[in-house]
């Protein structure tokens, strides 16, 4: 009966169960996920912090999940703040594959620009949104978002800011898109990551 379960549903043996989640081999959890993002790029086009970082981790067998989010500046007198938000979650029994979908599909309803970003993870995309304020004319909230999926791995990395027209220039979108690859790629590489 051994034998023929074998046979039938090899997944008992070698545990790759189409219904469970991919591997997360390579991958670790860390306790401070602000300090583990060094954040290279985005230390260049904003060096200065704003108050102190937020972070947190939480474990368990079914999620790892972590968090960081700070506020920076240009300078250190600018008004104009830069927030950051960082995400990594290790799913060790559902396959994220299906809802990091919806997640694009998502954003592209609520009319950000999508596009792919190859040779990052199993998949990757950045969205990115410019929302007019209507109750104040001339001033745009805009936010960049990337997400990566690399096996049961996701990570997601937001960039927002606001700008008013007439005052200064608005953030360079391509500077800030290549910001999000290089740091998050350089993120996951530092969890263990091979991307």
């Amino acid at each position: 009966m051994w034998a023929a379960t074998v046979l039938t549903v090899p997944s008992l043996i070698n545990g790759d169960s189409t219904s469970g989640s991919p591997s997360v081999a390579g991958y670790r959890v860390v306790d401070d996920l602000c300090t583990t993002a060094r954040l290279t790029a985005f230390s260049q086009l904003y060096p200065a912090p704003s108050g102190s970082p937020y972070h947190y981790t939480t474990r368990h067998r079914a999620l790892d999940e972590m968090y960081c989010s700070q506020y920076r500046k240009k300078v250190g007198g600018d008004q104009d703040l830069y927030t950051l938000y960082l995400q990594v979650q290790l799913h060790h029994e559902v396959d994220p594959r299906p809802e990091f979908d919806a997640q694009r599909d998502g954003l592209a309803q609520r009319r950000y620009l999508i596009s792919t970003v190859p040779g990052l993870g199993d998949a990757a995309y950045v969205g990115y949104l410019d929302d007019p304020d209507r109750s104040s004319p001339g001033r745009h909230y805009l936010t960049q978002v990337l997400y990566v999926r690399q096996g049961g791995m996701t990570c997601y990395t937001s960039w927002s800011a606001s700008y008013q027209d007439g005052r200064g220039t608005a953030p360079d979108r391509d500077q800030v898109r290549t910001a999000l690859v290089s740091d998050t790629r350089e993120l996951l590489r530092t969890l263990g990551g091979s991307t």
